[in-house]
């Protein structure tokens, strides 16, 4: 199962000088707002706009305008679009696509972290995150599901309600009328039916992943707070505090009310350096479950430690209440980078157990897109192309090793054209994010991953990218040298206005184990 979206939006969709985000009354330097302190009385925070510099048309051949690079006067930038779950074969043969409802839910089309797509521990159903609409902050009208609606992923949710987020509205035609959105978890089983719980994690930013454990509960990752609060004062305001502990690792019972502060289930709590700001060392974008065990990854931010986590004592899925699960251990693999370095050495995103010595770890490289000084010249900088690809790390005495990284065929740092689609920001592979795989007979095991980008777009994250594969021995430990072994092949190629996110294999019903059905 493939998860994508396809960009809706068209020239109208963003007005050319307009506030970004819809209703920002600021203004570059920022209208004042006053935000209550836990101790009592307020203190003032600046919260400065953005404005359009182009149109809402998405990049193509036939002119010059770019909808994403709207991002380059606008942190929070992006619009809402629809998402699809295409039932492929093995090597990208379509044999159906699940259009999920835009009203129930919606994914950010240039949000490159999200809509993961992850089995559950049953097999029996696939989960995914995105956003639907709440009663917005100050209002009493509940948000629209819908696409072509701006800045909804860096909104705020109805139960955290940040005045110094700029994301006020995302409604072009009615910017004075408040919304906000759920970091909505959505189910889907083998028969296509789907259903979705709501949560008020995340506001300011977006959920990224979730997978429902064998215990029946979500367990979800994801990031928070877009807003303006400096970071001594983040602690010091009520809405601040709600924000710290909102974030990184969360669990989420299926179709329960979503709680509001203090009741959020953030699991475990980080903070590495004074000089980081609270919240931001749980920035955590890959989750998967082995033995009964939560792992997830942070892979990107200028906080905390890019590493991959190990939540709670092995063999055990954590849950609790809210103070119960504050408690919880979030352990660095042993092995792994453990240094504030990090951040700028390793972006870890995917991950798949082999087995329990042998996990391979996506790595999305950098984002560093270097222009090219001829043609050809290769695009991604020496980081991604160091490091950059499917890395396979083993346990021995306790400790993981990386003993290669599987690059060959990824063709790091090689610009592709896509039809229809301006020559001048033709993308190039960076590395990769979201992965399945499986354990075949033979002793090898076969991963499907997305692709990351790089590229000279206002946002590659709205690039058009990959879904490639790769074969591997997994006792090796040294890397193949040639023929297929280790050598990646593209399965599938988006298209111009299209994006891949997630991948897994497809779910069974409980009287059906050829699988899904729709």
């Amino acid at each position: 199962m493939l998860s994508k979206s396809v960009y809706a939006g068209n020239a109208s969709t963003v007005i050319a000088g307009e506030a970004l985000p819809p209703g920002c009354m600021g203004g570059a330097t920022g209208l004042t707002v006053q935000v209550p302190l836990i101790a009592g009385g307020t203190t003032p925070v600046a919260v400065p706009c953005g404005f359009a510099s182009d149109n809402g048309e998405a990049p193509n051949d036939q002119d010059s305008h770019n909808v994403w690079n709207n991002s380059g006067s606008d942190g929070s930038f992006g619009i809402t679009s629809p998402i699809f779950l295409e039932n492929i074969t093995e090597d990208g043969w379509v044999l159906g696509m699940l259009p999920i409802p835009s009203d129930r839910i919606v994914t950010s089309f240039s949000s490159k972290s999200e809509l993961a797509l992850n089995l559950s521990v049953d097999g029996k159903s696939l989960t995914f995150m995105g956003y639907h609409g709440g009663v917005g902050c100050g209002s009493a009208d509940v948000s629209p599901t819908a696409p072509n609606l701006i800045d909804v992923s860096a909104s705020n949710t109805p139960g955290i309600c940040d005045p110094t987020n700029p994301v006020t509205s995302n409604l072009q035609s009615t910017p004075n009328i408040p919304t906000s959105y759920y970091r909505a978890v959505a189910e889907v089983d083998a028969d296509g039916h789907l259903s979705i719980t709501d949560g008020n994690a995340y506001s300011g930013d977006n959920g990224r992943a979730a997978i429902k454990g064998s215990n029946g509960i979500y367990y979800m990752v994801g990031n928070d707070n877009s807003g303006n609060i400096g970071k001594k004062q983040l602690p010091l305001t009520v809405v601040g505090f709600e924000l710290i502990n909102a974030t990184g690792a969360e669990l989420r019972v299926p179709g329960t009310t979503p709680p509001v502060p203090p009741n959020i289930g953030m699991i475990g709590r980080l903070e590495f350096l004074p000089s980081d700001k609270q919240g931001k060392d749980t920035n955590f974008r890959g989750i998967t479950i082995f033995n009964n065990t939560v792992y997830v990854s942070k892979g990107s931010g200028g906080n905390g430690i890019n590493s991959v986590f190990q939540e709670g004592t092995a063999g055990t899925l954590p849950t609790g209440t809210a103070a119960e699960l504050a408690t919880v251990p979030l352990t660095i693999l042993p092995g792994f980078p453990n240094t504030e370095a990090s951040t700028g050495t390793n972006f870890p995103f995917g991950m798949f157990f082999a087995n329990a010595n042998t996990l391979y770890v996506c790595d999305e490289g950098d984002g560093t897109f270097v222009p090219p000084t001829a043609s050809g010249s290769n695009v991604a900088d020496a980081q991604s192309q160091a490091t950059a690809g499917l890395q396979k790390w083993v346990l021995q005495n306790g400790v993981w090793t990386m003993v290669y990284v599987l690059q060959n065929g990824l063709n790091i740092g090689v610009q592709y054209s896509v039809d229809h689609y301006p020559a001048s920001i033709n993308p190039a592979t960076g590395g990769c994010r979201n992965i399945a795989g499986r354990v075949n007979h033979d002793g090898t095991v076969t991963i499907w991953a997305i692709t990351s980008t790089v590229s000279a777009n206002g946002d590659n994250g709205a690039d058009p990218n990959k879904l490639v594969k790769v074969t591997d021995v997994i006792s090796a430990t040294t890397a193949p040298s040639g023929g297929w072994l280790g050598t990646f092949q593209t399965v599938r190629s988006a298209r111009a206005g299209e994006v891949f996110r997630g991948v897994a294999f497809a779910p069974k019903s409980d009287d059906d184990d050829r699988g899904h059905r729709f």
